[in-house]
């Protein structure tokens, strides 16, 4: 690659985006030849190992720095992953969409202060000249201002495959490809590109009547539940504070009703202890968000229901089994709990907008605009002027509802009272 500079102007100073090395990776990071190759199915040697995982982080923390306003420095300052030429170009490309990312965040709420990248090995194998390893990506970003009792960053967890080549010539490694394991059921981190491709903006709806879902079995006759308010947008502001579950500070949440005293705190504390490693009583699905949603409703005092596997899809009923077969689709489809629990049991019910969610609340987004939700999420904390959410697939700790809204500019969001 050449040896130019490209100047990306943000907010008034100039950022020095730095072509990415192709040939060298600097302070200690080179890997020689070694005298013997591993397997591909046994582990690289201790030596190796360590210097391909150290590449990795430095790799995933230079991606990281993208996004904050210590970007103008951090590539300067920082050591240059050896990759492949193909590698290189395709990064260059994503440094300048990160910090066109860094900008938006930061002119929405003052993004990113800083970014913390740490890696654990899963897998490192070495057969030859090609190096794979599988790593999860801990990743915090610090929030440049912090109120008191309010989180210091958002955090993600991610598994990455990295593909590394070996030199020819100097016998060095170089990186030559690194997948993100991204569910694309749930919003990206933040310094990947995997959200949903925008679409063209139409009237958000009411949600159809339930007897639009299909056949269920016969119940009693009953008086048809009032119509929802429509999927809220990204618009508005945070809410004005009446509602005792947004208070100022976030204080105590009051429960619906005296028949529905559920422990929001017991939510939100299960919430903050499962979201990155999962609670090993309950299984896991591909795609986990409302599977996690649904151990927290009930880690706070939901009650499931009868059923059984011939009931299971039916949405009046959420429940949990031994088996996946023995589980309602209402505890782990987003589709199906929006319809267990805003429709048939009446345990939540919509508000008018994403600001006005409290602690442990709920919000659900449908990316795409095609009437089925896709995603489900919760409140783990609430300021003054911000809410947080967390949630698994893809699993993230305290993202602000702001950054979430300005990066989903094109999606329908359902906000929950629990």
């Amino acid at each position: 690659m050449s040896g130019s500079i490209t100047a990306h102007h943000r907010r008034g100073r100039t950022r020095v985006i730095r072509p990415l090395a192709v040939t060298s990776l600097v302070l200690g990071l080179v890997v020689v030849a070694p005298q013997t190759s591993a397997t591909a199915t046994e582990p690289g040697a201790a030596p190796e190992t360590a210097a391909l995982l150290e590449a990795g982080r430095v790799h995933l923390q230079n991606r990281a720095d993208l996004v904050t306003a210590s970007a103008d420095t951090a590539r300067v300052a920082h050591v240059q992953v050896a990759m492949t030429a193909p590698m290189a170009a395709g990064l260059q490309q994503e440094a300048v969409a990160l910090s066109e990312r860094g900008d938006l965040l930061e002119s929405v709420n003052g993004g990113y202060r800083a970014a913390e990248v740490s890696v654990t090995p899963e897998h490192v194998y070495v057969n030859g000249d090609q190096a794979v390893v599988d790593l999860i990506e801990d990743t915090k970003l610090y929030f440049p201002t912090v109120v008191a009792g309010e989180p210091e960053y958002e955090e993600y967890s991610l598994p990455h495959t990295l593909t590394y080549t070996r030199n020819s010539a100097s016998g060095s490694w170089l990186l030559s490809k690194d997948v993100p394991k991204v569910d694309p059921n749930g919003p990206a981190p933040t310094t990947q590109f995997a959200e949903p491709a925008p679409v063209p903006f139409k009237e958000p709806p009411f949600k159809p009547n339930p007897a639009e879902q299909g056949p269920n079995p016969p119940e009693p006759p009953q008086p048809e539940p009032p119509k929802g308010v429509p999927p809220a947008s990204a618009a508005g502001g945070p809410a004005s504070g009446t509602d005792p579950k947004v208070s100022a500070g976030g204080g105590a949440p009051a429960p619906m009703s005296a028949a529905a005293s559920y422990n929001y705190t017991a939510m939100a504390n299960y919430a903050d202890r499962y979201w990155r490693n999962h609670n090993g009583s309950y299984r896991t699905y591909s795609s986990d968000c409302t599977n996690f949603i649904s151990q927290a409703m009930r880690a706070g005092g939901w009650g499931t229901t009868s059923g059984s596997a011939s009931s299971r899809a039916d949405n009046r009923k959420w429940f949990y089994g031994s088996f996946s077969w023995t589980t309602s689709y209402t505890w782990a489809g987003a589709e199906n709990w929006w319809w267990f629990a805003s429709r048939h049991s009446g345990r939540t019910y919509m508000l008018n907008s994403p600001w006005s969610l409290g602690m442990a609340d709920v919000l659900q987004a449908d990316w795409d605009r095609n009437d089925v939700v896709d995603h489900t999420m919760i409140v783990t904390a609430v300021g003054g002027s911000e809410r947080y959410l967390t949630y698994r697939s893809n699993s993230t700790h305290n993202r602000k509802l702001s950054s979430l809204l300005a990066s989903n500019p094109h999606a329908w969001f359902y906000p929950h009272r629990t």
